[in-house]
């Protein structure tokens, strides 16, 4: 099994027992390492120790808590795992930049006002058109739409989102995506990286990541074709790995959804790896023949 199936099996485990006490041993263990080695695989994957994973997973349950229930902030903060009301509120302020009752008195007004008005896709709805740094592309870009979610996030306040609006064509698709120059990272290799969570995926979504020279030829590429997510997937984490060559032009990254559905992204990070991590390219190259052959078209 490799790596990333590793750490996304310890992530599967961990999410569905978020609400309960969980340690380290009990998470390697469940893996299939000891505490040590996978402390060291988890932290080099996820770019975070197995200690403040579940601390920030558990500090945004509990500000969708804090929105969308009535329960006391010191219920709150034991149910999270927190000793107490203030070890609570000194996290949750370091995260949120706030204290966990402001929050709630600034956002859960507003996301009850939303929802009573045009129901939970409201406030997902608010920032499609200003999704700084993105950009909508694909075969169908009007049957799709981009935005911001406040009540479907895996770490902090929003996640950003790219679902289906109707009935979808064979083979139509669409994107999230950004791009930008290559100079800085030429010569380095380079991971892409996130969690993602999706909801009724008829075909499949991925993340996707291309390296192009100036004259536009693809020179590495992944779209995770051989890794589709399909489906109705909780949050877990994904990643692509590609050389950055030195003529390299422009890299292009995003989320790729195909067909009918909605997928959430959270968390992405774009970083350098050493060369001891595999990359995912796609190979494109061919064989090439020594002399033409078959010019007469012979079965």
């Amino acid at each position: 099994m490799s790596t990333q199936r590793i750490i996304q099996k310890s992530i599967a485990y961990m999410e569905q027992h978020l609400e309960e006490q969980l340690t380290l041993a009990d998470i390697a263990s469940y893996a299939g390492f000891s505490p040590y080695h996978f402390h060291r695989l988890f932290r080099k994957e996820v770019g975070m120790n197995i200690a403040d994973y579940l601390r920030k997973r558990r500090l945004c349950y509990a500000a969708q808590l804090l929105l969308h229930s009535e329960a006391a902030i010191i219920d709150i903060s034991l149910h999270c795992h927190f000793e107490s009301q203030e070890s609570f509120t000194r996290a949750f302020k370091k995260l949120y930049g706030m204290p966990p009752g402001r929050y709630r008195k600034i956002f859960a007004v507003h996301a009850h006002h939303s929802n009573y008005q045009k129901g939970e896709d409201h406030m997902q709805q608010q920032s499609q058109s200003a999704l700084k740094g993105w950009f909508l592309s694909g075969s169908h870009p009007h049957d799709y739409e981009i935005g911001v979610d406040r009540s479907t996030v895996h770490q902090g306040s929003t996640s950003g989102y790219l679902k289906a609006l109707t009935p979808m064509e064979a083979d139509a698709f669409a994107t999230m995506m950004q791009q930008f120059k290559a100079d800085k990272y030429a010569g380095k290799r380079m991971r892409f990286s996130g969690f993602v969570k999706t909801k009724n995926v008829k075909e499949y979504c991925g993340l996707w990541m291309r390296v192009d020279n100036r004259a536009e030829d693809v020179l590495q590429f992944d779209n995770m074709n051989d890794r589709r997510i399909v489906g109705s997937m909780h949050w877990n984490h994904y990643a692509i790995v590609l050389d950055v060559p030195e003529d390299s032009a422009t890299i292009s990254i995003g989320v790729l959804l195909m067909g009918a559905g909605k997928v959430w992204l959270d968390s992405l990070r774009f970083e350098e790896v050493d060369l001891s991590v595999p990359t995912t390219n796609f190979d494109f190259h061919y064989e090439l023949l020594e002399e033409p052959t078959n010019l007469s078209f012979e079965e």
